[in-house]
């Protein structure tokens, strides 16, 4: 009789990640708004960086990401030894789900949520429970009411990807008081860098005034590396105690700490990238809307476009790749009425918003 190893059932259960697309063949030129990476490009001083260290990528990385994590302390104000770097930011979320999560727990996130929370979860054999959203924002309310004696870990995205939403601090505030002190709250804010709301904090005020809060953060954004996977989180010493004990050893390589500390030390690139997502994230959203097109209030790099239907919606991500430009498809998320479209460069936004408004004059001529 033959037999194979068998993967456990919770493995079988997830439906795997899937990245924005990157290639269009017979395209000539590919632009590609389809994984919310910075408009600008890698920092000039980050590409040096990553050049100078080339003689040196046969030696093992330090480990502990000292110089990174000094360099993050020093940039956002925090104590360095409170902070743990991974292999981009996804890499922390499924070690805390591995950590505080296990079979017979619950894991609590948004119904829109960023996917790789119930991937992580799932893997690390708990139960993910989704709780409504109001106006495709996570509602505190509805997390709140979710929880049991069981729940371990509540993730909320904010802003939240794909959706852009985002709850002000005084509402993060009340969802950490209503939660049991044992109840980890996991705050991602991989946009932090884009909010410019003045009622919004990224997290570490939180995590400052407990043992049971966390701030993750993330280098794939304004900072240009999506390319080299850095992360980093900000949070308590029992938490951080218990990541370095189970993540990888060498899990940030040579290249990628010196590309990011030069990210972080690079003259002007934060508020520029800022300056301009503010401007074209405005523009592009008024041209959608002037097509025709529902556009949800963002505080990302990105705006999820609403077509109303799913079909609509697949025929404009099909036109739009004809003509080389890929955006996301939101089906992943249950939302598969809408498009997801980064903010790229000034060019980038007006082909994208000609494109979208050439899709709904032809979808009217055919109504």
């Amino acid at each position: 009789m033959n037999a194979a190893p068998r993967p456990r059932a919770e493995v079988m259960a997830i439906a795997a990640y899937v990245g924005g697309e990157s290639k269009v063949p017979g395209a000539n030129r590919v632009i590609k708004l389809s994984s919310n990476e910075g408009a600008f490009g890698v920092p000039p001083g980050a590409a040096a960086a990553f050049a100078r260290v080339a003689p040196e990528i046969h030696r093992y990385p330090d480990g502990g990401s000292h110089e990174l994590r000094r360099a993050i302390g020093a940039r956002f104000g925090l104590d360095a030894a409170r902070i743990v770097c991974g292999t981009g930011s996804d890499e922390l979320i499924q070690h805390l789900c591995h950590i505080y999560g296990g079979p017979g727990t619950d894991i609590i996130m948004s119904m829109h949520g960023f996917t790789m929370y119930q991937i992580a979860g799932t893997y690390a054999g708990s139960r993910v429970l989704k709780t409504p959203e109001r106006n495709l924002t996570a509602d505190v309310d509805a997390m709140l009411a979710a929880v049991t004696p069981a729940t371990r870990i509540v993730f909320l995205a904010n802003p939240n990807n794909p959706t852009g939403s985002l709850l002000p601090h005084r509402e993060v505030e009340r969802l950490r008081q209503g939660l049991p002190a044992d109840v980890l709250l996991v705050l991602d804010a991989a946009y932090a860098e884009y909010v410019e709301r003045p009622d919004y904090d990224p997290g570490a005020a939180l995590v400052d005034a407990g043992e049971n809060t966390v701030m993750l953060r993330t280098f794939s954004k304004v900072f240009g590396l999506g390319g080299m996977r850095v992360g980093w989180c900000y949070a308590p010493a029992g938490v951080v105690d218990a990541l370095n004990r189970v993540r990888g050893v060498f899990n940030v390589n040579i290249a990628a700490q010196a590309a990011a500390v030069a990210a972080l030390a690079e003259p002007g690139w934060v508020e520029r990238s800022r300056a301009h997502n503010r401007e074209w994230r405005s523009r592009l959203g008024e041209r959608l809307t002037a097509s025709g097109v529902k556009v949800w209030p963002s505080e990302g790099n990105f705006l999820l476009a609403d077509f109303d239907t799913a079909a609509r919606a697949a025929a404009a991500n099909a036109f739009l790749k004809v003509r080389g430009i890929i955006v996301r498809g939101m089906d992943a998320y249950d939302l598969p009425h809408c498009l997801r479209i980064t903010v790229g460069t000034a060019e980038e936004c007006g082909l994208v918003a000609d494109a979208v408004a050439a899709f709904m004059d032809e979808t009217r001529a055919d109504g």
